[in-house]
C-alpha cells in the first residue's frame, strides 16, 4: 500500500520534472551563455567527455549578462509594462462580457443548459489560427463589420480597427471568452437558490439581492477565470501579430523575433525567463485560490 501511495506521489513530481524543470533548465542555462554563428547559436557548450574540468569551465563561461542588457534597453520593459496592461484590460471586458452569459446559462430550463455549454465550448472545434484570420476579415478596412456599418449609414468613413490595440482586445476577448464563462457557470450553477430567496425576504430587491448574494458567492469562478484569461494573455503572439500589427508592442511579439528574426537565443531565452517569473505570481494566486475553494466546498 505503502509503495502504491509513493508511487501516486512520484508520477506528477516525475510528469513536472520531464516537462517543466528540465526544459526550464535548459531554457535558463541557454540566458547565461552568449550569441555565437554556430549550431547551436550560442556558446558555451557542455563537453562531457572533458569530465569534471569541463564541467567547471562550462560553468565558469556563463554570466547574466543578457539580464543586465533587458534593463539596459527600454525595449524589453515597454514590452513587458504593455503586454501586462493589455492582458489586465483583456481580462476585465472577458469578464464583462462572460458573466452575463455564465449568469444567463446558469438561470435558463436545465433542458436547454446542454445546447448553451455547447455553443460556449463550439469555437474550439475550429483552429485558432483560422478564427483570428477570420476576425482580420471582419475588422479589416473592407472587412464585413465596417461593410456592415457603411450600408446601415452608421458610419461615412470606414472605422479603422485593424491594426490597433482594439482589435488585439476583440481578438483576445473571443478567443479567451470560454475559460471565463465555464467556470463562472460551474460556480453559479452550485448556487442555492434559497439563498436569494432569503434575501428578497429579508428587504433585498432582485439587484440588490444580486449583489449581495450571487456576486459574492461566483467570486471564487470569476478569479478562476480571470487567471485563465490572463496568463495565455500575457504573452499571447498570434494574436497581436496578426490583428495588432506592429504598432502593437507585447512580449510575445518580441520573444519571437530575437528567436527566429535576430537569431538571438540567449536573449530570448532571458527574456522567456523573466516572462515566466512575471507568470508565476498569478499562478501562485491561482493555486491558492483553487485550495481556497476547494476547502470551502468541504
Amino acid at each position: 500500500m505503502r509503495a502504491g501511495k509513493s508511487f501516486l506521489i512520484l508520477v506528477p513530481y516525475l510528469w513536472l520534472l520531464a516537462l517543466f524543470l528540465v526544459p526550464f533548465g535548459i531554457v535558463f542555462k541557454i540566458s547565461l551563455s552568449d550569441t555565437a554563428l554556430a549550431i547551436p547559436p550560442y556558446m558555451p557548450t557542455l563537453d562531457l567527455s572533458a569530465g569534471w574540468a569541463g564541467v567547471r569551465e562550462f560553468l565558469s563561461e556563463l554570466d547574466f549578462e543578457n539580464y543586465v542588457f533587458l534593463t539596459e534597453d527600454d525595449l524589453y520593459f515597454k514590452a513587458y509594462m504593455s503586454s501586462l496592461g493589455i492582458a489586465i484590460v483583456s481580462t476585465l471586458l472577458t469578464l464583462m462580457v462572460g458573466y452575463p452569459i455564465a449568469y444567463g446559462m446558469a438561470n435558463a430550463s436545465e433542458r436547454f443548459r446542454p445546447m448553451l455549454m455547447m455553443l460556449v465550448i463550439l469555437p474550439f472545434w475550429t483552429s485558432f489560427l483560422i478564427r483570428v484570420y477570420a476576425w482580420m476579415g471582419i475588422l479589416s478596412n473592407e472587412g464585413f463589420l465596417n461593410q456592415f456599418l457603411l450600408w446601415t449609414g452608421i458610419i461615412s468613413d470606414p472605422l479603422v480597427i485593424m491594426n490597433t490595440n482594439t482589435a488585439v482586445y476583440i481578438g483576445i476577448v473571443y478567443t479567451y471568452l470560454p475559460f471565463m464563462v465555464l467556470p463562472i457557470y460551474a460556480t453559479l450553477e452550485k448556487l442555492d437558490g434559497s439563498l436569494l430567496e432569503a434575501a428578497e425576504d429579508l428587504g433585498c430587491g432582485r439587484i440588490e439581492a444580486f449583489w449581495r448574494v450571487t456576486v459574492p458567492l461566483s467570486r471564487p469562478g470569476a478569479l478562476a477565470g480571470s487567471f485563465l484569461v490572463f496568463i495565455p494573455a500575457l504573452g499571447e503572439f498570434v494574436i497581436p501579430s496578426l490583428l495588432g500589427g506592429s504598432s502593437t508592442l507585447m512580449i510575445g511579439k518580441v520573444l519571437w523575433e530575437e528567436f527566429f528574426s535576430n537569431r538571438d537565443w540567449p536573449v530570448a531565452s532571458a527574456v522567456a525567463v523573466v516572462l515566466l517569473m512575471i507568470l508565476i505570481v498569478p499562478i501562485i494566486l491561482f493555486q491558492r485560490n483553487q485550495q481556497a475553494a476547494q476547502e470551502a466546498d468541504k
